[in-house]
C-alpha cells in the first residue's frame, strides 16, 4: 500500500467556502491523503454562513486541531506533513505569514511548512489586492510558499458554481502532487 500524503489544511474567515467543501469531497475518496483541519474562529463564522455547517460536519478531514493548540503536530517539522493548503486563506493570515508571525496554530503550521521547505499553498481570497497584499504574496512566494487564488477556469465550460469549483480544485490536487480520479484536463 502506498503511504499516505498527511495534508494539513487551515480555514480562515475569508469567503469562499464552495471552494473548500468542493476540495474536501475530492478528498473523502482519496486513498493517497489524510486531511488534518485547522479553523480560525472566523473561519467557523463563515463556513456557517455560507454552508450551514459547522467544520466537523465537513466531510474528508480525520481531525480538527484547535487554532489555539501550539502542542498540536502540525506545530513542529517532525510531525511528517506533506503540506499545506490554506482554503481560504485571508489577507490577515498571508500577512502573518509573510511577516513570520505565529500567533495561531495556523500562521505556525504556515512557517513550519515554510522552514521545512514543504509545499505550502495559499487561497488567498481578497479582491481587488493592494499594494500590501502584493507585496505580502510576494514575500511569502520567496519563502518557498505557492499563491494560488480560487480562480475557476472556464475553458471546461463548467455548468455549475460547483462544477467551477472543482476545476479550482483539480489545480489544488497537482499541486499536492495528488491523482485525481476523472480529473479533466485542457486537450
Amino acid at each position: 500500500m502506498e503511504h499516505l500524503k498527511k495534508i494539513v489544511l487551515g480555514v480562515t474567515g475569508a469567503s469562499g467556502m464552495v471552494f473548500l467543501q468542493t476540495f474536501l469531497e475530492m478528498m473523502t475518496d482519496n486513498s493517497q491523503v489524510e486531511i488534518h483541519g485547522i479553523c480560525s474562529s472566523a473561519g467557523r463564522q463563515v463556513i456557517d454562513l455560507e454552508l450551514g455547517c459547522s467544520e466537523s460536519e465537513l466531510p474528508g478531514v480525520s481531525h480538527w486541531f484547535d487554532s489555539k493548540d501550539f502542542a498540536a503536530a502540525p506545530s513542529s517539522g517532525s510531525s511528517g506533513y506533506y503540506g499545506m493548503v490554506i482554503l481560504p486563506c485571508t489577507m490577515g493570515t498571508l500577512g502573518a505569514i509573510a511577516g513570520g508571525l505565529s500567533s495561531n496554530l495556523i500562521h505556525r503550521a504556515a512557517d513550519v511548512m515554510l522552514k521545512e521547505r514543504k509545499k505550502l499553498i495559499l487561497a488567498v481570497r481578497e479582491t481587488p489586492f493592494n499594494r500590501t497584499h502584493l507585496a505580502n504574496m510576494l514575500k511569502v512566494h520567496d519563502g518557498g510558499g505557492i499563491i494560488c487564488p480560487p480562480f475557476p477556469s472556464y475553458y471546461l465550460k463548467p455548468e455549475t458554481l460547483k462544477d467551477a469549483a472543482m476545476t479550482y480544485c483539480w489545480r489544488l490536487a497537482d499541486q499536492l502532487d495528488l491523482q485525481i480520479e476523472n480529473r479533466q484536463r485542457w486537450t
